[in-house]
């Protein structure tokens, strides 16, 4: 009897091998050989998966975008207090644990080569922005919000202050721990409240 293969759970496999690739090697090492050798597969077997390099990467990176949104959207049905449940989103976009820490290494490295790569990978709408946008205009819309904040630029803040800390935390995790970046958060999120 022929062996049923689940292809998609296989490309994802072969994802997890190029993050780990990726994490060991750099980009510079992602090669397709590589990878395949990570994967436990040969070329050709990689090859029917994935016929570039190109459509490898992006469908790894868009795995990565897609595990943390799922985690966004588990707090997001949690029933929490609104300052609380506004934290623990902006927690799922820092890198605070080893998953969400390899996570975002192999996103800023994917970023840095696509930059260099051309715009096939679009690495600039990871949404972020877009997620921080709406979670201001869900605290407005809420009541939550002080009034005369100029959302827009309370969006940008946060969007940086959640950049620089996951900077940090991967640049210097033992420097800044989960507790401190969620004590950065909490505080300037309590500043937005009424």
């Amino acid at each position: 009897m022929p062996k049923i293969i689940d292809h998609e759970k296989r490309r994802k496999q072969i994802a997890e091998a190029t993050w780990r690739t990726i994490l060991e090697r750099g980009m510079e090492g992602a090669t397709v050989r590589n990878i395949a050798r990570e994967a436990g597969l040969s070329l050709g077997a990689l090859r029917h998966y994935f016929t570039t390099q190109d459509e490898l990467l992006g469908y790894a990176m868009t795995l990565v975008k897609e595990k943390v949104a799922a985690r966004i959207n588990e707090v997001a049905m949690t029933d929490l207090p609104p300052k609380e449940k506004a934290v623990r989103l902006m927690l799922e976009i820092i890198p605070t644990d080893e998953e969400s820490m390899a996570e975002m290494e192999v996103w800023f490295a994917f970023t840095a080569y696509a930059r260099h790569k051309g715009e096939e990978f679009h690495p600039q709408h990871d949404g972020i922005l877009e997620y921080i946008r709406s979670l201001i205009d869900w605290l407005d819309e809420n009541k939550h919000l002080k009034p005369n904040l100029d959302k827009e630029i309370e969006a940008e803040k946060l969007y940086a202050i959640a950049d620089g800390l996951a900077l940090h935390a991967m640049l210097e995790p033992n420097r800044l721990s989960k507790e401190k970046i969620s004590r950065v958060l909490i505080q300037h999120i309590e500043s937005l409240f009424i």
